[in-house]
């Protein structure tokens, strides 16, 4: 449940409008590419997970297998990306809340979203337990509602005067292709931002009461069903309503029950919607603060961040990953139409160092293996062919992101980035 509350948020709900102006109905294509890649990245982590299960996941591995800079980068990496990734949640919440108060500006919505959800994580483990799994279920049930309302109105007319709708949008405004393979190659980033927290699995593994088990079984369901919540409702949307006539800002399964006059459900849907990036931000903010948490006890981070209040909740690193999400209210006060764009770009670029190094943690983990002639219970299936595959995949990512503007100024952060945390562990050896 957590990964797949990590996963279903904003990318869904909100970014696929945007998606889908770019690659049309052929965005279901581009959603079942990216979650091909998604697959061997899991079973990759997912391989690592079985044969040594440890909380804090890839970090460990990656300082475990491949160097302790690597490990020291992984970790940081880990927690600059959720820390971004709460901030796009963040970002949307106060368009949503605008469906039904318009008057709110979207700074002061997100302002209070993040103060109800930083109390959350702090006053009691248990409580984040609860309502991640409440608003987990929450949009999962209403995505299974959607698809199946959906596949009503188009086989019965369900909602259309029962005049069958057919699926016809699907290929009648301009084809099923309207902007070419460019537009699907190019909708592949977006795509991959969707699927980023899947690699959530991975943080519960240490927790896990039979990881040899459990975590098998996690992986495997999570890539189908998102896969199934991804290409089955976006084909439903499509076949429901034009491509062309979608507009980019706001929730599409909201604007699709509003064109069509379902009031009710688009009221519904549009409460679904706000709980989903409740959801991700608040399975963000509990994987930094438990990320924070373990750089502290790997000594790759301040002793400050080690501590724990009587609730068992790590309060100082919530705390701090909470107040760097604060800049979020900033951003959307100064440039609201953008604000979701810009933290997207840069969530995306961190998530895909972060599947980079799960790779190739894994190539070393195998050869490790080999020279030990230790059995794996878990195998990631075509090694080394899919980890080379789908490192390759992220390179071509990479190389597409340079050609978008509202994208491109992140791979002018990233080595930036990577520089501080050189000289941050360069300066962590001396001290």
């Amino acid at each position: 449940m957590i990964a797949l509350g990590g996963a279903i948020g904003t990318g869904l709900f909100y970014g696929s409008a945007t998606v889908v102006k770019m690659a049309g109905p052929a965005i279901t294509l581009s959603y079942l590419i990216g979650g091909i890649v998604i697959f061997f990245i899991m079973r990759a982590l997912g391989e690592m997970a079985v044969a040594h299960p440890v909380s804090g996941s890839f970090s460990q591995y990656a300082y475990q297998y491949w160097g302790e800079l690597p490990g020291f980068v992984a970790g940081w990496n880990y927690w600059f990306n959720y820390v971004v990734v709460g901030m796009a949640e963040l970002s949307v919440i106060g368009t949503y809340i605008n469906y039904w108060l318009p008057d709110i500006p979207t700074w002061v919505s997100a302002l209070v979203c993040l103060v109800l959800v930083t109390l959350i994580n702090v006053i009691n483990v248990k409580a984040y337990g609860e309502f991640e799994f409440w608003f987990a279920i929450i949009k999962v049930l209403a995505i299974i509602g959607m698809i199946v309302f959906g596949i009503a109105m188009i086989v019965f007319g369900v909602g259309n005067g029962g005049q069958p709708v057919g699926i016809s949008n699907l290929w009648s405004h301009g084809g099923f292709f309207p902007m070419g393979l460019y537009g699907v190659v190019m909708s592949l980033v977006l795509v991959m931002f969707s699927f980023g927290g899947v690699e959530l699995v991975g943080i519960t593994a240490g927790e896990a009461e039979n990881p040899k088990k459990i975590i098998p079984q996690a992986i495997n369901q999570v890539v189908w069903r998102i896969l199934l919540f991804y290409v089955g409702a976006m084909t439903v949307i499509l076949a429901i309503f034009p491509w062309n006539e979608m507009e980019t800002t706001g929730s599409p399964f909201v604007q699709i029950f509003s064109h069509v006059g379902i009031s009710a459900a688009a009221n519904l849907l549009n409460f679904v919607v706000l709980t989903a990036a409740l959801s991700a931000y608040n399975s963000a903010l509990y994987s930094n603060g438990r990320m924070l948490y373990g750089l502290a006890q790997q000594k790759n981070a301040p002793k400050f961040f080690g501590k724990l209040n009587s609730a068992g909740a790590p309060v100082n690193a919530v705390l701090v990953s909470s107040a760097f999400t604060l800049i979020t209210v900033l951003v959307s006060y100064l440039d609201p139409e953008k604000v979701f764009l810009y933290f997207m770009a840069l969530a995306t670029i961190s998530i895909i160092i972060n599947w980079a190094i799960i790779l190739i943690v894994q190539l070393k983990f195998r050869n490790h293996r080999v020279q030990v002639k230790e059995p794996l219970v878990f195998k990631m299936p075509f090694y080394p062919l899919g980890s080379y595959f789908c490192l390759a995949f992220l390179v071509l990512v990479v190389i597409i992101m340079a050609f978008m503007p509202d994208m491109r100024y992140s791979l002018y952060i990233a080595p930036v980035w990577l520089l501080c945390l050189y000289i941050a562990y360069q300066l962590k050896l001396k001290a």
